[in-house]
């Protein structure tokens, strides 16, 4: 047809669209009536395939256009457009296919070498006794509990956490009253839960305390509710109550601040601002523990039993705060990056880069490998979340993990291979106050005659909408979000006459004011979900209430209920599944999707139907279903309530509590030291080292045995311990003829770390501490920057430094005399990127021959899931396959390397891969460590996953009580990998200018780019202009470290 040459620009867009649709969804988009559709192929495809609301705008504005040329013509631009989308969608589909073929090959072959490290005969491990179960680390559980059944097993429980209490340790944004679920994409059923399952927790036998941190926010335009920095969560019933009541337990919301003041940020925006969040939440729990060591420790500090992550962002700080505290981390996804990462590109409207800009969604993965990497125990919901999801990540494979469980469990070595323990919990409720509803509308009409009593509210608020109001209620409750599908259950409602004539359709969709100013996405759906309404003509049929309070859900459960109603939950992918369980409470048989947590929750309460959420008509049918037969919809309805006891909290509790106590007891080492830094006994009696001790360490005592005053300055103590030391080696040298060998080794040690100690415990009563961090483009421009940091300081004592650097201690030495600086004028020495820490001596008569003692308790607090050899081999083999690749380019330094620190020398960094294929690399084989790429990629630093400069600070402020406020980073304007890592917190840093920016090419390849973590807008981070002393002093003076 003259003027109509875009149709064939139309079908050909079509035709090339086509491979993506399978037959069955080809037939009923393109064909209507046994004719093809073009009309409905836009709507369907085009507008809900790739939610392009201009294009709809586009269309209505060319239907409506009156003279033809003018409508041709804007219907062949449309075209093109549409053709356009088709093709990016097949690009981005075949870019990803190819990205996932490669990594299921570099899974397979990771899993191979892993395989083959690990080839011994597993009938090694039958010449022993072994359990018939192994804790999520590794360890033999035998003697410990594995599943709570029975009263008398939960009482054992709580005689095992008796002396040590359980603190757990929780994050998230919420409140514990009249939650504002669906307010906005971040405040969803996760919230809820998390709530729950603390509260539920602080009423459990055995448990003293729980603490569930999450962000102070101070908004204006958030309820002030949420700026409280403390809310107790009151106990829901009274029938598990706490056994040992006390001053501070039960469970509480702690708020904490940090990140942008006076403004409510989505999560997308919080990442840089993580650190600060985890150095303020070890400053709650170093006092919670100490206040709780009064209470029931006797005087002990009583540390968490387990930090449990909630989400990416909450694992990422768990993770942390674990590792600063050394106790078991425990972590839930809730919804997890890589699985939306997949949905997004399916839809083929962003490229993977358009998708990390707007969700930071690489940030976000690579949190969740980090829990991973950390946790103990990772509780799912549902099995298909172990199958589906978790398995698209590095860090966990469930053909290796298998492995790896019977290896432990026959007592085989595994050679530093490590996979968390997955544990499917289902999601618990509070059933107390829920009273079902056993009769029908008209029952209960002629009842409210008699003895009339009103109605909840949102009865009325709902029932307005319907021309009928006494039909059974169809109910869905969830935001207008794309991925919970409610379009779609509008056109099968719509389009099913039947299910019309006998029910009512509900939508519960949040809270909204205007339309207008709703999220764009959410008010998408919303608006399509309005015009599918009118298409249909639904009005009288169909109700979607503005506003509904938290409190008045289960009245709404219980309308649907009494009506003989359904509820529905049509989601394309349901990770959890809580509402099922809660209309089941009350009563509700339910349609489901068959994707996710449903499935489980089916398997037990067997109280509905499953169906293909994109199914338009499954749905229809099961509706139909249910709501015309009344004996299929009573069977479903009692077996609902004779089942859902398996979802109480209690039971829920009990199942939990049992895995933690499967994990390994972990705590901060240096608690069982008989050194007793923390707690030193005056006058205690003992031998002569304990003497010593007391001289050492007890501030009450004077040299000559006379009480002080206690009021000297930071200047006499510092004078005194030099005196003091000077005493200790005289002590120990008159000691060495009559002392036998393996007792005055003993006693040397012993004796040096009270040495060390001495110089340590000096850090509490430093006013400020400068850590000196540096990654010079030459490491001999360190001495000179050191010189300058110094020269600021002056001879003021009550300023102490660390350095913290990439390099060994025996370079450390070197630098120190090249640059003519006394290893006693710095507090400690972070060593090897945080792999080793030392402190100055005043001798040298170490096992090295350095002036420098190691932190023997650091080393214990950082050997978990330290791979060893093991790791070592794959790091060999590594290097060994560059090299193949590129020439000898790659080799092992066994001079830097040391016992919790691999490191490899680099001649041309340009040739070796990015450090996310090494750490890639590393987790597909299920070791776990931290990779750092050192001095500009010259050279390539392996330490254990616990590790790290900016960790061994908050082991520091843990170990000795080292104001991390008080503490100030000097750092470049760039540096190692590990760089970022240094900037947030609590702390404040100076950046030096000019120093370390060749480094800037080791970030160019990173997982997610480095502006998404820098905390740019803080006010605790300056640029000095130069690195002198000038401008040093001015920046410090600028943050408030010295006066004018």
């Amino acid at each position: 047809m003259a003027g109509n040459d875009w149709i064939s620009s139309y079908l050909e867009a079509i035709l090339d669209v086509g491979p993506g649709i399978d037959e069955a969804k080809s037939s009923f988009l393109l064909r209507e009536r046994g004719h093809f559709s073009p009309t409905r192929y836009f709507v369907e495809e085009v507008i809900t395939g790739y939610d392009e609301s201009d294009l709809h705008r586009s269309w209505i504005r060319a239907a409506a256009t009156r003279g033809p040329k003018e409508r041709n013509t804007r219907l062949e631009n449309m075209c093109w457009r549409i053709w356009n989308l088709a093709r990016k969608k097949k690009q981005l589909e075949g870019e990803e296919a190819q990205r996932n073929a490669k990594r299921r090959l570099e899974c397979e072959r990771g899993r191979k070498e892993a395989t083959a490290d690990m080839s011994e005969d597993l009938s090694e491990g039958e010449k022993g006794e072994f359990p018939g179960d192994v804790s999520s680390h590794g360890d033999s559980v035998q003697g410990r509990m594995h599943r709570i059944v029975s009263v008398n097993l939960m009482e054992n429980l709580a005689n095992q956490l008796k002396e040590r209490k359980l603190y757990i340790v929780l994050h998230g944004l919420i409140r514990g009253e009249n939650m504002e679920l669906g307010r906005d994409s971040d405040t969803g059923g996760q919230v809820k839960y998390v709530v729950e399952l603390a509260r539920a927790l602080g009423t459990m036998p055995g448990v003293y305390r729980v603490d569930l941190l999450t962000r102070q926010v101070s908004d204006p335009d958030v309820d002030w509710s949420y700026a409280e920095p403390t809310e107790m969560l009151s106990p829901r019933t009274t029938e598990n109550s706490i056994q040992e009541l006390g001053e501070s337990s039960g469970a509480y919301i702690i708020r904490i601040p940090f990140g942008p003041k006076d403004k409510y940020i989505p999560k997308e925006l919080l990442w840089p601002h993580i650190p600060e969040f985890v150095d303020y939440a070890l400053s709650h729990i170093r006092q919670m523990s100490k206040v709780l060591g009064e209470q029931i420790g006797g005087g002990q500090p009583v540390w968490p039993v387990a930090i449990h992550g909630h989400y990416a962002d909450a694992g990422d700080s768990a993770a942390l705060l674990s590792g600063a505290l050394n106790v078991p981390m425990i972590f839930t996804g809730h919804s997890l990056g890589r699985d939306k990462l997949e949905q997004i590109l399916k839809q083929g409207r962003q490229s993977r880069e358009e998708i990390n800009t707007t969700y930071k969604i690489m940030r976000r993965i690579e949190a969740e490998e980090l829990s991973l990497d950390a946790s103990e125990i990772v509780i799912t919901s549902t099995r298909q979340e172990i199958e589906e999801q978790w398995r698209l990540y590095d860090g966990f494979d469930p053909v290796l993990e298998r492995k790896l469980r019977a290896r432990i469990r026959r007592g085989v070595k595994c050679h530093g291979r490590f996979m968390p323990r997955m544990v499917v919990i289902p999601p618990g409720m509070e059933f107390h106050h829920i009273v079902p509803h056993d009769e029908d509308m008209d029952g209960d009409m002629e009842r409210n005659e008699e003895n009339p009593t009103p109605d909840p509210p949102i009865w009325s608020e709902v029932m307005r909408f319907f021309t009928n109001p006494r039909k059974p209620m169809i109910l869905a409750l969830a935001r207008p979000d794309p991925k919970k599908n409610i379009t779609t259950l509008v056109k099968a409602f719509g389009e099913c006459r039947p299910l019309r004539e006998l029910a009512n359709l509900t939508l519960i969709m949040g809270n909204r004011e205007n339309i207008d100013e709703m999220s764009g996405t959410n008010a998408t759906v919303l608006l399509s979900i309005l015009k599918l309404i009118d298409k249909y003509d639904l009005y009288g049929q169909v109700a979607y209430p503005k506003h509904h309070k938290q409190y008045e859900v289960p009245d709404i459960y219980g309308l649907a209920a009494k009506t003989k109603g359904v509820f529905i939950n049509p989601a394309f992918i349901e990770p959890f599944g809580l509402t099922l369980i809660e209309a089941a409470a009350y009563g509700l048989p339910v349609v489901a999707t068959k994707n996710g947590g449903p499935v489980d929750i089916h398997k037990v309460l067997d109280n509905g139907v499953l169906v293909d959420p994109h199914d338009q008509q499954s749905i229809a049918d099961a509706l139909l279903k249910l709501v015309s037969d009344k004996q299929l919809w009573a069977r479903c309805r009692q077996n609902g309530l004779k089942n859902i006891h398996q979802f109480s909290w209690p039971e829920h509790c009990k199942t939990y509590l049992s895995r933690i106590a499967m994990c390994k007891p972990r705590q901060p080492q240096w608690q069982r030291s008989d050194l007793g830094f923390e707690n030193p006994e005056p006058n205690s009696p003992g031998d002569s080292l304990r003497d010593i001790h007391d001289l050492s360490l007890n501030l009450k005592l004077s040299l000559d045995g006379e009480k002080s005053e206690g009021t000297g300055t930071l200047d006499s103590y510092l004078d005194s311990i030099d005196r003091k030391s000077n005493m200790e080696n005289a002590y120990l040298k008159s000691s060495k003829g009559t002392i036998g060998g393996a007792e005055k080794a003993s006693l040397v040690e012993k004796a040096e770390q009270i040495v060390s100690g001495n110089k340590c415990l000096a850090m509490r009563m430093r006013k400020y501490i400068y850590v000196i961090a540096v990654d010079c483009d030459s490491t001999s421009d360190i001495p000179r920057i050191m010189k300058a940091v110094m020269d600021v300081a002056g001879k003021e004592s009550l300023v102490g430094f660390i350095l913290s650097t990439s390099l060994s201690i025996s370079e450390v030495h070197s630098l120190l005399i090249s640059g003519s600086i006394s290893p006693l004028d710095f507090d400690a020495f972070i060593c090897n990127s945080g792999g080793e820490l030392y402190y100055p001596l005043t001798s040298s008569e170490d096992n090295t021959g350095l002036p420098f003692m190691v932190d023997t308790d650091y080393q214990s607090h950082i050997e978990y899931r330290w791979g060893g050899e093991g790791l070592r081999k794959t790091l060999v083999r590594w290097a060994t396959s560059v090299n193949d690749k590129n020439g000898e380019i790659v080799s092992e330094d066994e001079s830097r390397s040391t016992v919790h620190c691999y490191a490899f020398n680099v001649k041309e960094p340009e040739l070796v891969p990015p450090i996310k294929e090494l750490q890639k690399l590393i987790r597909i084989q299920a070791l776990r460590c931290n990779v750092i790429y050192c001095q500009n990629g010259s050279t390539l630093n392996v330490i254990p996953i616990l590790a790290s400069r900016a960790q061994a600070l908050r082991y520091l402020y843990i170990r000795w009580g080292m104001e991390l406020s008080n503490s100030v980073i000097f750092a470049g304007e760039c540096g190692d990998t590990d760089y970022e890592a240094l900037l947030g917190g609590v702390h404040k840093t100076v950046l030096l200018k000019g120093i370390g920016n060749t480094a800037l090419k080791l970030h160019s390849s990173r997982i997610y780019p480095l502006e998404h973590v820098l905390p740019s807008d803080s006010p605790n981070i300056l640029l000095a202009e130069e690195c002198s002393t000038k401008d040093i002093r001015s920046s410090l003076r600028k943050l408030g470290v010295i006066e004018d």
